[in-house]
């Protein structure tokens, strides 16, 4: 498990969920399909997704 939260290199959209899913150990495409099923409940995903973009730094 790595202890920064960054957007790494290998990223679809933003690298969000592939940065959650290094942080805590997990496949990314589990975050993204989990990410995507959160999607269909009410409440704000999208927000926290770009807050998140914003905000985390990129690797580089």
């Amino acid at each position: 498990m790595s202890t920064e939260l960054v957007r790494p290199r290998d990223r679809w959209i933003a690298g969000v969920c592939s940065g959650l899913a290094r942080r805590f150990g997990m496949s990314p495409n589990t975050v993204r399909l989990l990410f995507a099923i959160s999607c269909l409940l009410p409440g704000p995903q999208f927000v926290v997704y770009i807050v998140l973009w914003v905000l985390m730094p990129s690797e580089d």
